[in-house]
């Protein structure tokens, strides 16, 4: 279900940390609720989403700890860099996610955050399982272990 690379995304901010914390099972996109003052900051390309996740309150979706900071000409009329941000997300989509995580146990990531092609901005949220210390040594074992392959290839031919 995760969508191509398309070449005419602008990326804003990715979280690359989640990567390696988390084993990524599904992907989906969701729109993000802004302020005027968020979308100018953010088309500036000021975020940050490393920090941040997803969760369910209410019935609804709210991104949480995503830092978007203050756009300096707005003045008095800014937005508070730390606030719960909306995301929007269709109803059967929204009860699935709601599921896996009440039931499965696992979390809702947010991996990029990007304007679209036609220029609205949003969030690619990933269902996740989080790894255990033993996991991430052996993903960087075996990371490491191609990267000396790809050099001894490399240097023989």
């Amino acid at each position: 279900m995760a969508k191509k690379p398309d070449s005419n995304r602008k990326l804003v901010a990715e979280n690359r940390r989640a990567r390696f914390d988390y084993a990524i099972e599904d992907t989906l996109e969701a729109g993000i609720q802004l302020l005027g003052t968020e979308v100018k900051a953010l088309r500036q390309g000021r975020a940050n989403i490393a920090e941040s996740y997803a969760s369910t309150d209410g019935g609804e979706l709210w991104l949480i700890n995503a830092y978007i900071p203050e756009y300096a000409p707005a003045a008095r009329f800014n937005h508070e860099p730390r606030r719960k941000r909306k995301l929007l997300v269709r109803t059967r989509e929204l009860s699935r996610l709601m599921g896996a995580v009440e039931r499965q146990g696992r979390t809702l990531t947010p991996l990029k955050l990007y304007f679209n092609e036609r220029g609205i901005a949003k969030l690619e949220l990933a269902l996740a399982v989080g790894k255990k210390a033993h996991d991430k040594r052996a993903a960087t074992k075996d990371r490491d272990w191609k990267r000396q392959q790809s050099r001894l290839l490399r240097d023989r031919g």
